[in-house]
């Protein structure tokens, strides 16, 4: 069925979606036309899924009934587990993490629409607002989650080196540097897995638009957790470290400014609170360690998503330049590489 989003533009929501919609919205009881009266909304800077508000006047004045849809991107399948991804949803909605799931359809899912504020890119830079995010993803990695705890980090950038070489043409492969990247990769696996290190469950794509706030009570919301799992918490930080320099709503979303890279202080003061927000105060040696940590895995942050952008260019038909993105992260790879592992290749302790 066809319906217009934000007013104008049309999109072909499954018939299966439309029907869970129109049930959900009678069950309720106060929806004044559960069939035509829903409101649709696309919202932008999604580059897995479609993601749409669905909203519907009732009976109540100035009170509408809100939900998410979100309809799940072509050849997603290749990054993650999708039974898995809905497993680890609802265990985070019995942790009391994030939204309730509300009904699922063959292309994707319905979600408890959260009464909060996605962060923006800058928000990321606002040290209140840093503060919140770091106590929270603190709290994320200690969550008891079920099933095994075993690092996934490495394998799953094996199984998409694999990928990408399957659709790269050779010319292509050779300006990319593929057939390198699985002795890098391996390279990274040695020098980087350190006894020291803590793990824990990890979110893997803490982009501000994965982190939502609540205006009133300050309290912070981690979402859509397809990428979630069981990793190095430095490597955490760095992801989050690494998409301050995104602006996934700016006329050239795939565009990273490297210039904008957190400065030590600012990656030493979220670490503290990281490490603080569980009562206990870190030493100073304890906060440089880790803030080394995350640093030394921007490299495997940028091989991941160097990675995830090269198949998403073939896989995706969201609007989004993933080729040039994937390029960034791969030359940022190269890049940091002689700093953070050494001119002899081996990392400094």
């Amino acid at each position: 069925m066809a319906v217009k989003t934000n007013g104008f533009t049309e999109v072909t929501f499954p018939e299966e979606l439309m029907k869970l919609l129109v049930s959900m919205a009678s069950n309720w009881g106060d929806v004044i036309d559960p069939k035509t009266s829903l409101q649709v909304v696309h919202l932008k800077g999604a580059m897995t899924n479609q993601v749409y508000q669905i909203s519907w006047p009732t009976n109540m004045d100035n009170v509408n009934r809100v939900v998410l849809v979100r309809i799940y991107g072509e050849g997603v399948e290749l990054f993650f587990n999708r039974d898995d991804e809905i497993r680890t949803f609802e265990c985070m909605s019995m942790h009391g993490q994030g939204p309730r799931l509300l009904g699922r359809f063959p292309e994707g899912r319905v979600e408890e629409f959260i009464h909060a504020r996605t962060l923006s890119a800058g928000d990321l830079r606002d040290p209140e607002v840093s503060s919140l995010v770091a106590a929270k993803l603190r709290e994320f990695h200690n969550l008891e989650m079920p099933g095994p705890k075993n690092v996934v980090l490495w394998d799953r950038m094996r199984n998409w080196l694999s990928e990408a070489k399957s659709f790269c043409s050779p010319e292509h492969a050779k300006e990319l540097k593929l057939y390198s990247l699985g002795e890098e990769i391996c390279k990274l696996e040695k020098e980087l897995s350190r006894d020291h290190q803590d793990t824990g469950f990890c979110h893997n794509d803490l982009q501000y638009g994965n982190i939502m706030v609540d205006e009133e009570t300050r309290s912070v919301t981690l979402i859509d957790y397809e990428y979630a799992s069981y990793n190095p918490v430095a490597y955490d930080l760095a992801n989050h470290f690494c998409e301050m320099v995104a602006n996934y709503h700016s006329e050239t979303p795939h565009i990273l400014d490297y210039s904008i890279y957190p400065n030590l202080e600012e990656r030493q003061r979220f670490v503290r609170v990281y490490l603080s927000s569980t009562g206990n105060q870190p030493s100073d040696t304890e906060v440089e360690q880790l803030v080394q940590d995350a640093e030394k895995y921007t490299l495997a942050n940028h091989l991941f998503w160097g990675l995830w952008g090269l198949i998403s260019d073939y896989l995706n038909n969201i609007e989004f330049d993933y080729m040039e993105y994937s390029r960034q992260r791969f030359q940022q790879y190269w890049l940091r590489k002689p700093k953070l592992l050494g001119t002899s290749g081996v990392l400094s302790p």
